[in-house]
């Protein structure tokens, strides 16, 4: 069964029932990744030695009868301005290429708390502002659909890799540029 375009609730029940499992799906979607990102440049950076870390672990619990809530052994990525801590965060910009923070966002410690698997940094606009730039070390998202055209705004790498079927979720959005209220449609020419 592919994974990639299954709903949280999906892969919640299919864990539940022991069709799928965490390490399996993380393992599918980093193939998936491997195989199209390259065209697309959602992710800044993926984090497969964490994300299969991660997934063991909520898949022993998972087959122990525990379950930490609703996103447990479910992938997700972050935009590349939300804290991780020991991961580069470069809020894609040449200038924080080399800071890696010390903790997590809050964000992402709930997310650990609630046992999802993080497995990776997206693209974004450089520090969520503004507009795409070709004169970053990374280039801007292209739309999976059309990649001549770019996702809008400052969730254009969560909105390329979910719809891609990278990941089913992507973090919860930042309010800088208010791109999480535009649709990923209103996409422009790259």
């Amino acid at each position: 069964m592919d994974p990639a375009f299954l709903t949280i609730a999906e892969l919640s029940r299919l864990y539940d029932q022991r069709e799928l499992s965490p390490v399996e799906v993380t393992r599918n979607l980093f193939d998936r990744i491997a195989a199209h990102d390259s065209k697309l440049h959602s992710f800044i950076r993926v984090t497969a030695e964490v994300a299969l870390a991660e997934a063991q672990a909520a898949e022993r619990e998972l087959m122990a009868g525990r379950r930490r809530g609703l996103l447990h052994g479910i992938p997700y990525a972050l935009k590349d301005i939300v804290e991780t801590a020991g991961i580069p965060n470069t809020g894609h910009s040449k200038l924080c290429r080399d800071y890696v923070p010390a903790a997590d966002a809050h964000l992402v410690s709930r997310l650990k708390a609630g046992a999802a698997v993080l497995m990776g940094k997206l693209a974004t606009w450089e520090f969520a502002l503004g507009g795409p730039s070709w004169d970053l070390p990374w280039p801007p998202a292209r739309n999976p659909w059309n990649p001549d055209y770019l996702p809008g705004g400052s969730s254009s790498g969560a909105g390329a890799a979910v719809a891609a079927g990278f990941v089913p979720v992507r973090s919860a959005p930042t309010p800088a540029g208010r791109s999480a209220g535009r649709p990923r449609s209103a996409a422009s020419p790259g």
